[in-house]
């Protein structure tokens, strides 16, 4: 079976998240993915959070089915062995400062001018134009930005944060989309590649619904709103009898009438000012106080179980172990065994999404720093001597 993108060459110059996640979505689909690291340490999400035998679990995940070649990049040799990479490659991936890949001797006219075909995305904090360019921007930074960490949290307290790296996770797909739309000009013949230019802040800015129209219209600046989703009711998170949280959307006309009728308010189902989603909304107090009411009367499971027979959408909220635990998550083969060094094997997340023909695949676990520098160089011609050469003399590990 030949993966969707089997034979899509990508290069990876980038550490920790947004590149690297972009690089790895390819790679669990085919794409032969080179990430090109610094001699030494490598990237240093290799040390990030839980480590086992000394690297991070999350390496293991990130990099899984990429290529480690351990090289210079400031020396002449190290940029002329990247330079006949790109020659053939599809995909350059970078999380650079801007700037960055100028300073390397990499900058588009540069690349361009080498390769016609290539696609350089670029991943940072603001964009590559703009007053604030040149600003450090993390993902953190760019939820600010974007709006949703002012949104986000109960409404007397602080703004607050996901518990991921949401900004570098959500600019990792807008890079790898538009890597596709261009990959897609350029293997249809219709044009050459093309700089997809990707900001951490625009990335969550464009999640952010209808905030802007309602601002510039309205004056209304959506707040913080705790578990509910403000101006769409009801749909919110009820606390049940044995101290569990239960989701509850029941926000469409239809599973709303349903929703009623099963917590007992038959009244509310039919009351004419609740048919439609404006009128609920100005009253979502009252409804989520009538839900309330229905959830806190009975443990969980009995909560669930009456909303599954009203086809209400309901589910309780996931810790770690919850997932590891659903039979869901079991069956759709979101929870893979993967083997680490040591002889340990461990749970990993499985692939998304979920392909009918050509499904995509884990080959292999994230790689030891510069573990296929021998072979990458090998495949560009390089003798046994003259990689040894070049390891000898630091420009290759």
């Amino acid at each position: 079976m030949t993966a969707p993108l089997s034979g899509i060459k990508v290069i990876e110059i980038g550490t920790l998240i947004a590149a690297p996640f972009a690089a790895r979505l390819m790679a669990e689909f085919g794409a032969e993915v080179i990430k090109i690291e610094a001699m030494g340490q490598g990237d240093p999400l290799r040390k990030w959070r839980k480590l086992h035998e000394g690297t991070s679990l999350w390496w293991y995940l990130q990099s899984r089915n990429k290529k480690s070649l351990a090289l210079d990049l400031k020396s002449a040799e190290g940029l002329d062995l990247v330079k006949q990479l790109l020659g053939d490659a599809d995909v350059l991936i970078e999380n650079l400062r801007p700037g960055g890949l100028e300073k390397l001797g990499l900058g588009w006219d540069v690349l361009h001018a080498l390769n016609p075909k290539l696609t350089l995305v670029r991943i940072s904090g603001y964009g590559q134009t703009g007053p604030y360019r040149d600003r450090p921007g993390f993902g953190a930074i760019g939820e600010a930005m974007g709006g949703i960490r002012y949104t986000t949290g109960n409404p007397d307290s602080p703004p607050a944060r996901v518990g991921v790296s949401l900004g570098d996770s959500l600019a990792s797909l807008h890079g790898v989309i538009g890597a596709l739309m261009s990959l897609l000009r350029v293997k249809t013949g219709q044009g050459d590649g093309q700089i997809v230019d990707v900001s951490l802040a625009e990335s969550v800015f464009n999640l952010m619904e209808s905030l802007v129209p309602e601002y510039d219209m309205l004056g209304h600046v959506r707040e913080r709103s705790g578990g509910a989703l403000p101006g769409i009711a009801p749909s919110n998170t009820y606390l049940t009898a044995d101290g569990a949280y239960v989701v509850i959307a029941g926000n469409s006309d239809p599973i709303y009438k349903r929703l009623m009728t099963t917590i007992g308010r038959a009244d509310l189902a039919e009351a004419p000012e609740f048919a439609h989603n404006d009128g609920r909304a100005a009253k979502s107090g009252l409804l989520d106080a009538a839900i309330t009411h229905w959830t806190s009367s009975q443990p969980i499971d009995q909560v669930l179980s009456a909303l599954e027979a009203a086809e209400v959408p309901a589910g309780r909220i996931y810790s770690v172990a919850d997932i590891v635990a659903d039979p869901h998550y079991q069956a759709r083969d979101m929870l893979l065994s993967a083997d680490l060094p040591g002889g340990l094997t461990v749970k990993m997340p499985g692939i998304v999404p979920k392909l009918s023909e050509t499904p995509g695949a884990v080959n292999w676990q994230g790689p030891s720093l510069g573990q296929h520098t021998d072979s990458i160089l090998g495949d560009l011609g390089l003798s046994g001597a003259d990689i040894q050469r070049l390891k000898t003399s630091g420009v290759v590990q």
